[in-house]
């Protein structure tokens, strides 16, 4: 078995940067880091490495932050990143190892969940992940985008400098949680490593904000692709990276401010919910067209009492549901669940699932009919199965619209 440890060293985390790369193949070569710079962007005693014989061989690592969860409660939350394993040590237990050693570490900090961005399918659901949010992907036809005489105006939004406003951006999103279960935090080190991204950058970036200043509530980051035939072009495109507007009158104002914009053909929205309300807004819906819809995020349940206890649940029923988890076996029993909340029991279950299948449901992004119908629910019960639909099902999709 590999041994398992803590990476500290601004040499051992450039060494474990260096490794998540050469694991994922395709990654983009970074950005030089300058002397130090590498330790801003790591939590300190969050990286883990995994070494054989004394190299290093695989690493993970995570960020405490918070996870809002269904009726509004936040949640701790350690956001899971960066995780490779050299190829030359693939399936020999290393990745189990550092994930085995993580989910303890969580547990010993308190932190009720855990989530990442899958790079494949089929690796995460043995260690209790499941998918808990969907992303899509939209593109929108300018030249038929025309907005229903009934939406509303929404608020100022000015032009801010795109390489000196991760401060207000930061604190534009510390002022304005978004209240949509799956909203997670964006911390300093993410800031900061958003920022070096685009250090030397030499192509067109615009940030927009929204709100009077002092009192802004909402941004757009955006950029135009193809520039090298963007004068006189028929297919000008604008990706809009980052659309944070978690009210309804910064989303409308943003939103007519990009409308707005000369010489653009086509939105792009990289990252935008489920539900999102946009085709809904326009005369014209087939404006926008779906590009994309993906897995977001994958979410892990270090505390089920603790995650059944703070979030609400909705209807009028009970049900009696039995939790298995192998890799954290105190989260297993049985559970009754209410709109009054959730307590154990030692009732007889009438449903049955194991982690990844109740990770993938907690957020309500998941539905109970799509597991049951995979076979992932154990049913007792019959009857069970429309109480449970009903009690974690929430008014607004799930989505966290950060990628970390």
């Amino acid at each position: 078995m590999p041994e398992i440890r803590v990476l500290e060293t601004e040499s051992e985390l450039l060494s474990a940067a260096k490794l998540f790369r050469t694991a994922m193949i395709g990654m983009p070569a970074p950005n030089p880091l300058q002397p130090g710079q590498i330790l801003t962007q790591r939590e300190q005693g969050r990286t883990l490495g995994a070494f054989v014989d004394g190299e290093l061989v695989g690493t993970v690592e995570s960020a405490s932050s918070g996870m809002i969860l269904p009726g509004g409660r936040r949640v701790p939350h350690a956001a899971v990143t960066h995780v490779g394993v050299l190829p030359t040590h693939t399936r020999r237990g290393v990745l189990s190892a550092l994930m085995r050693r993580q989910l303890s570490d969580a547990q010993d900090r308190g932190e009720v969940v855990t989530s990442l961005r899958a790079s494949e399918a089929t690796i995460y659901g043995r260690f209790g992940y499941g998918i808990a949010t969907t992303t899509h992907t939209v593109e929108l036809d300018v030249r038929r985008a025309t907005l229903r005489p009934s939406v509303g105006e929404g608020g100022p939004v000015r032009l801010v400098d795109p390489h000196g406003a991760w401060d207000l951006l930061s604190r534009i999103a510390d002022d304005n949680p978004s209240s949509r279960p799956g909203s997670i935090d964006r911390i300093p080190p993410w800031w900061r490593s958003q920022e070096h991204r685009i250090v030397g950058d030499r192509e067109p970036r615009y940030v927009a904000v929204h709100g009077e200043p002092g009192a802004e509530t909402g941004f757009a980051r955006y950029r135009p692709i193809g520039t090298d035939t963007w004068f006189g072009s028929r297919e000008r495109t604008v990706v809009v990276e980052d659309f944070f507007a978690p009210t309804r009158t910064a989303y409308l104002g943003l939103l007519r401010f990009l409308l707005n914009l000369d010489l653009v053909d086509t939105f792009v929205f990289v990252a935008m919910p489920q539900d999102d309300p946009l085709p809904w807004l326009l005369t014209d819906s087939r404006a926008v067209q779906l590009r994309r819809a993906g897995d977001e995020t994958w979410l892990r349940i270090v505390d089920v009492p603790a995650a059944l206890r703070d979030r609400t649940f909705a209807g009028p029923g009970e049900v009696r549901l039995a939790v298995v988890d192998e890799r954290l076996p105190e989260n297993s029993g049985t559970y009754r669940i209410s709109a009054s909340g959730a307590e154990r029991t030692d009732e007889p279950a009438q449903l049955e699932v194991d982690a990844s299948t109740l990770a993938a449901t907690l957020l309500g992004g998941t539905r109970w009919h799509q597991v049951d119908a995979a076979g992932l629910v154990r049913v007792h019960d019959a009857e069970a199965l429309p109480v449970v639909e009903q009690l974690f099902a929430t008014a607004s999709a799930p989505f966290a619209g950060v990628m970390f």
